[in-house]
């Protein structure tokens, strides 16, 4: 029997090249300011339309600030700028910086109940697999890609193989579905998953919220993988029903009976297995300058290069300041970061909020809460979550990518370490010569009270 992503991507077969690639039909393209000028121009250049602009989304999340103030730099605003005259050229929906249907690309897709089970869904950026917890095959793609969706509506791709991940067993005090992710990383390497779309299965990840497996697959593609989804169920429907462009009525009904049958049978075969037991996890962190380079916040750092990292990683030690064998449990912490498509949504607000409750801010630490979307800083102050983070010493900026990236305001200064919430800790990812660890919600709210690296179980 197929498994579920063979019932997904075969049902959005257009045609298939002779000893060539497919040609897939794409329902959802999400576009941002930073890969889509490009395309636009192609599109003028050849004086095409966009084939089916009603399924075209469009925000700029990338280059927007996150604090009261005009777009600073010149190359941000001419790319935020251009993406809202190039969506008003080509008919397209536009959510505009401080609307309040904007925020990261990412977040908001979900939430308004854009990204739908059953979906092929395309962006160009690489964290498009997100979308893949909703049981959609979600992935991201380059710009001249972009252009051929808006011309077509279709895109041609070599179809990955399959890949399911099964974890089961109940997850441990402190452990989050962000720690579950970068601990496949360290399993199976930043490569391990590549040329292959992951399934995630298993009770772990049954028992594990909406927004725990958006996180989840947001962090695919740092195995490698094409991207990564879960099966929808009765978690995936009851986080759809009622949003704003979810099917009402009887459609809905008709749509939830469609999704009940995307699942993978018990005869399904897929191309790679891997198993893992959520009693092995613990809090992580990141020690290198890749995701996959990250222990257990118990344990000391390799001694030995960890097999099938071996490239890099005196380098990588030598460049965050760190020595092969030490701990990093005290190490002292300069910027703390809550957000990204990673961790930027409510329920990471409500983990934070709920550590820090009661406690203060160390003063040596600078720390940036950035919501997803506006719409999670609405839910923040709604329930008084931004009343528990003043208390505390803690101020809430305004959405957008943030600190994930130097490609806004809030960037790191060299040589400072930041614990971070957010997707990748590559050299200068969060500014020119800054240090980042990787973590979960959690590890940053107990590195943000403390100052420096914590156990987060240690203040639960």
């Amino acid at each position: 029997m197929n498994t579920l992503f063979d019932k997904i991507w075969d049902k959005h077969v257009v045609q298939q090249i002779a000893d060539g690639p497919t040609q897939l039909y794409i329902d959802r393209l999400y576009c941002h300011e930073v890969t889509s000028p490009q395309a636009f121009d192609g599109m003028r250049a050849r004086g095409l339309k966009c084939f089916r602009p009603q399924q075209i989304f469009c925000m700029p999340d990338h280059n927007t600030p996150t604090h009261d103030q005009p777009i600073a730099d010149p190359v941000s605003k001419a790319q935020v700028d251009a993406l809202a005259k190039n969506a008003a050229d080509f008919g397209l929906t536009h959510y505009g910086m401080m609307s309040k249907d904007n925020g990261i690309i990412h977040v908001v897709g979900p939430e308004k109940g854009l990204s739908l089970p059953g979906m092929t869904i395309v962006c160009g950026d690489s964290h498009t697999s997100t979308h893949g917890a909703m049981g959609a095959v979600a992935f991201g793609i380059g710009t001249s890609e972009v252009e051929m969706v808006m011309a077509s509506q279709c895109i041609l791709q070599q179809k990955p193989k399959s890949m399911r991940i099964t974890i089961n067993g109940e997850l441990g005090k402190g452990v989050t579905p962000k720690d579950v992710a970068l601990y496949l990383m360290a399993q199976i390497t930043t490569s391990g998953a590549t040329g292959y779309f992951i399934e995630y299965a298993g009770s772990t990840v049954k028992a594990m919220s909406m927004e725990g497996r958006l996180t989840l697959c947001n962090l695919s593609i740092e195995m490698g993988a094409r991207g990564g989804f879960i099966a929808p169920d009765e978690t995936t429907f009851d986080y759809l029903k009622g949003r704003e462009y979810a099917p009402k009525g009887e459609a809905w009904d008709k749509a939830v009976a469609y999704w009940k049958t995307l699942e993978s049978g018990d005869d399904a075969v897929f191309d790679k297995e891997l198993s893992f037991d959520a009693a092995d996890i613990e809090p992580r962190v990141t020690y290198g300058t890749n995701p996959g380079m990250g222990i257990g916040i118990s344990e000391n750092l390799p001694s030995v290069p960890p097999q099938g990292g071996e490239a890099g990683f005196e380098k990588a030690l030598r460049y965050m300041g760190f020595e092969a064998g030490q701990k990093l449990l005290g190490t002292k912490v300069d910027y703390v970061f809550l957000g990204a498509c990673t961790n930027g949504r409510i329920e990471d607000f409500r983990a934070f909020a709920h550590l820090v409750e009661g406690r203060q801010k160390s003063p040596d630490v600078v720390a940036w809460l950035v919501p997803g979307s506006w719409a999670v800083d609405k839910q923040i102050r709604e329930e008084g979550l931004d009343k528990v983070l003043k208390a505390a010493g803690f101020e809430i900026r305004q959405p957008g990518c943030s600190a994930c990236l130097a490609m806004n305001d809030d960037k790191v200064p060299a040589g400072k370490l930041a614990v971070s919430t957010s997707n990748r800790n590559f050299e200068g990812r969060q500014g020119p010569g800054s240090r980042t660890v990787l973590a979960s919600p959690l590890t940053a709210a107990a590195a943000a009270i403390t100052g420096v690296i914590t156990d987060p179980r240690e203040l639960i």
